[in-house]
């Protein structure tokens, strides 16, 4: 099997804004107030690019000193990328309340400032570990309702699943600034025009072929994993010789972003799996500002995601910075790794 997927349907460049408006327009996806929102997150995304850019000229590498919910060394970038998104987000009147990774408890809208019907949560620069050494870091994004009748959100107002959302993406800062967006209607990939200052369509429609000859995962914890996540690794490292008749390259950024965008590309498997190495914790990534939005573009570009047992977008959230383990990317990967694992629970 060729491990080379169809390119992405080319389109003729068209600014985010116009692209928005002819979803509004024509399809009805989405009202003004959505449309608002994603183009602020996009703003806020072109100005963490910039920070990203000038690396150590903008004084913004290394610790910032601090640590995170999580109990995570905070970056300087950041502490910089989430002041960022709250100051771009919190006064255009289109959010009820906000949610980042990188604090305790959810953002109300200052009083000051009009609410609106829509929850923003965000990872603002995940994979940032790899910003000294100057590899691929994002933004993680997912847009919910406000549940009805609820005029202050609290932690419970932003517990819904992944299935309730409305729009998600991601921005990664690489040799390009690329944002990929979905509003449940496809995925589409833009592109930072730096001289123009602002993002163009530049891909429609992205599909995941469902086979592929990739797996990106963190081999380093090997010896921590459960039995069937052993086994199906184990089967791709065999090559053609093994079980599985043919021969798998890893690709590993340790960047979610960066992995998830390769094989949105390209094809292939990320797998982040639950491991014994601290078994209280249930995975690694979050479920609300990573694990969701990625798979609600995963699954939309013809992908799957799941935890290694049931589609993560069914998990019903139990707290705002739940873990959990993800396994994601072309089709019939995501599902052999699956069905490995629900198989050994049931023996």
């Amino acid at each position: 099997m060729s491990d080379t997927s169809p390119s992405p349907v080319s389109v003729k460049p068209v600014s985010l804004s116009r692209f928005l408006i002819e979803e509004q327009r024509s399809k009805g996806q989405i009202n003004a107030d959505l449309r608002l929102l994603i183009e602020v997150v996009a703003r806020a995304c072109k100005r963490i690019s910039i920070a990203v850019g000038k690396g150590a000229l903008g004084g913004v590498l290394g610790s910032a000193g601090t640590e995170n919910v999580q109990g995570e060394t905070q970056k300087k970038l950041d502490v910089l990328s989430n002041e960022i998104l709250l100051e771009a987000n919190e006064w255009g009147g289109h959010l009820a309340a906000l949610a980042s990774e990188e604090m305790d408890d959810p953002h109300p809208i200052p009083n000051r400032y009009p609410k609106g019907e829509y929850l923003l949560v965000f990872d603002p620069l995940d994979g940032s570990s790899n910003i000294d050494v100057n590899i691929s870091v994002g933004t993680i994004f997912s847009v919910l309702r406000c549940p009805e009748g609820v005029t202050e959100p609290d932690e419970q107002a932003f517990l819904q699943r992944g299935t309730r959302q409305v729009a998600a993406g991601y921005a990664v800062y690489g040799s390009s600034t690329v944002l990929v967006l979905t509003l449940g209607d496809g995925v589409h990939a833009f592109t930072l025009d730096r001289e123009q200052g602002g993002f163009v369509l530049t891909q429609s429609n992205l599909t995941i072929p469902e086979d592929t000859g990739e797996f990106a995962i963190n081999m380093s914890n090997i010896r921590h994993w459960e039995p069937p996540m052993r086994r199906y690794i184990d089967e791709l490292l065999a090559g053609k010789t093994g079980p599985r008749g043919r021969d798998f390259n890893m690709r590993w950024v340790a960047s979610m972003v960066a992995d998830v965008h390769r094989i949105l590309t390209r094809g292939g498997i990320f797998i982040y799996p639950r491991d014994l190495k601290d078994p209280s914790k249930p995975g690694k990534l979050r479920l609300m500002y990573e694990a969701n939005p990625m798979a609600f573009v995963v699954e939309q570009a013809g992908g799957a995601a799941t935890t290694g047992r049931a589609r993560i977008l069914d998990v019903k959230p139990e707290k705002l910075h739940q873990r959990v383990p993800v396994f994601l990317g072309s089709r019939n990967e995501v599902e052999r790794a699956t069905r490995y694992h629900t198989e050994a629970d049931a023996s």
